[in-house]
């Protein structure tokens, strides 16, 4: 029976520890995964359902609107939310009559399944900042509520960019 020398363990620290250091830089820079928790984004996204966030493309450009954002919650940056990108800085917002105007003209929202019930009056999206919201109006704090308001770009971790669980559900997210 061979007896393991210093040398091979050295070598096998030296290995797992470069794997965890590149898993670390990895998971900080470039990927993250993610757990829907929650309703507020059917019916585009099912609460359990797990995401790959890309994390680097933001930066080398902002988020566009129609993206799928993770954000901290601006109450508690421990708290991760999921929302869609409505509108970004220097563009007007406005909800009435259960219809989203973004720059006066009507957006097209196919991902939700019910009109948006509560109204927002006309405003200016800062620079700098994001109006977001979930595809499930009726069940989704966002922008339109105090609580998140427009969402500073620096608390924005990445674009959610792939579903990949359940198996059966796996999909690409524009």
């Amino acid at each position: 029976m061979n007896s393991i020398t210093l040398q091979e363990v050295k070598s096998w620290i030296l290995s797992i520890g470069g794997a965890v250091i590149v898993a670390l830089l990895i998971r900080h820079f470039i990927v993250e995964l993610y757990v829907v928790d929650g309703p507020s984004m059917q019916p585009t996204l099912i609460n359990g359902e797990r995401l790959v966030v890309n994390k680097f493309i933001y930066h080398w450009r902002d988020p566009m609107r129609g993206e799928v954002v993770i954000f901290k919650y601006p109450r508690d940056h421990e708290r991760d939310f999921i929302k869609r990108v409505i509108a970004t800085g220097g563009d007007t917002i406005e909800i009435k009559d259960g219809h989203v105007f973004v720059n006066d003209a009507l957006v097209n929202e196919d991902y939700i399944s019910e009109k948006t019930r509560t109204e927002y009056p006309k405003q200016t999206v800062p620079e700098g900042t994001l109006f977001v919201c979930g595809d499930n109006r009726k069940n989704s704090l966002d922008s339109r509520f105090p609580d998140v308001g427009f969402v500073p770009l620096e608390l924005v971790k990445g674009k959610a960019a792939l579903i990949f669980w359940p198996i059966d559900y796996v999909a690409a997210l524009p």
